[in-house]
């Protein structure tokens, strides 16, 4: 009985270790199911706050923002559809060499397999009988020169076949490259579309706020009309500080063109100059310009001579370009994707300016066109040639 005791008291400090352990393990679950639970919370909370900032933010400051990461999207989409296009270009090179290589080493083997059966069929001493089978002395030499000539002549088949063997597996090598180069561009590609896709999405989600919500329409409407006084100050402000230097930017006249002017796009005109009635909240706004209908990445030009004065983002208007004409006189693009000028580069009627784009703009890829006498806007129709 003595022997059984530590025995007895081993056996319940194990059952009371296993069931610490099990105790302990639940409540190590119920800690971490805890710690799960107010992860949750937090980062819901911080999503909670995420959208609340992007409300109190300015509607147009949100649109700018997408229609820059917009902007770098489009640019690496060009990028990586130029990659696809030199990579699927490298293997359509190297497709037709590969081909007249295989041929040109099917050739030679079988020229060799020619040989080597001619050579089975002669035996290890064919060689020997047809020189000794000579009946003098030339027909000797002559049998010898002739067998030289079929051994340099296979010697050549060995070495043009080690040859053109190389050169297979080097095209195939360049095949393979050009393969796997154009599997990443694809891919990279792919990936930028989608992205793309995104921030389309993310854009058009902003505007369908805005078009259920009558508030955040009337704060779009009031951020609007703050970035025309903003663009007029600004050319007020361009038109002062280059009046000295404009003095002779026109040449013969801006003013004297007035219905000769080059059109800025090959487009229609989709909203006009003047007034625009709200049609929900009867609100009337004044558009200070015209918008052509013209496709993303059609080329915008300057409609007469000038120096380029602003080249860059303008809140509003997305990325646009300001070319004063002299004699107080500017033209304004705007929602341009491409820029193709830089401030005080001189340009010439009809160069390009840069592309038509969708940036700045809520209704899509169009050209924003506005023409000034100082700060006062003027109807560009009439001063255009065809209108």
């Amino acid at each position: 009985m003595g022997a059984r005791a530590p025995w007895r008291r081993i056996a319940a400090l194990a059952v009371a270790l296993v069931l610490t352990c099990l105790l302990g393990t639940a409540a190590g679950r119920d800690r971490a199911d805890e710690l799960e639970g107010l992860r949750d919370e937090i980062q819901k909370s911080r999503e909670r706050v995420t959208e609340h900032e992007a409300d109190e933010r300015a509607l147009l400051e949100q649109l700018e923002e997408v229609d820059r990461r917009l902007q770098e999207a489009w640019r690496e989409r060009s990028a990586a559809r130029e990659v696809v296009a030199a990579a699927r270009g490298r293997l359509d090179a190297v497709e037709p060499l590969l081909t007249r290589a295989r041929a040109e080493l099917s050739s030679t083997q079988r020229a060799l397999a020619a040989r080597a059966v001619a050579l089975y069929r002669g035996g290890e001493i064919g060689t020997v009988r047809v020189l000794f089978s000579a009946t003098s002395l030339s027909d000797l030499l002559s049998r010898a020169n002739a067998l030289r000539r079929l051994v340099q002549h296979d010697a050549g088949l060995v070495a043009r076949h080690v040859e053109e063997r190389d050169r297979l597996a080097a095209l195939q090598a360049e095949s393979r490259a050009a393969l796997a180069e154009r599997e990443t561009a694809d891919a990279r590609l792919t990936r930028v579309v989608a992205r793309l896709r995104v921030e389309r999405e993310g854009k058009g989600a902003i505007l369908t706020r805005v078009q259920g919500d009558r508030t955040k329409e009337r704060q779009l409407l009031l951020e609007l009309e703050q970035a025309a006084k903003a663009l007029e100050e600004t050319i007020r402000t361009l038109g002062a500080r280059s009046g000295r230097m404009s003095a002779g930017v026109a040449g013969a006249g801006f003013a004297a063109r007035k219905g000769a002017l080059s059109p800025p796009v090959r487009a229609g005109i989709r909203d006009r100059f003047g007034p625009v009635i709200d049609p929900e909240f009867q609100t009337t706004t004044f558009r200070s310009g015209i918008d052509f209908a013209a496709d993303a990445g059609a080329p915008v030009r300057s409609v007469a001579v000038g120096v380029v004065r602003f080249a860059g983002w303008f809140r509003g208007y997305g990325r646009i370009v300001i070319v004063d004409h002299g004699g107080a006189f500017h033209t304004v693009s705007g929602h341009l994707d491409e820029i193709h000028v830089t401030v005080d580069d001189p340009v010439e009627e009809g160069q390009t300016l840069g592309t038509v784009g969708e940036t700045g703009s809520l209704a899509g890829a169009s050209l924003y066109f506005e023409l000034r006498r100082g700060a006062e806007p003027l109807d560009p129709e009439p001063w255009l040639r065809g209108n």
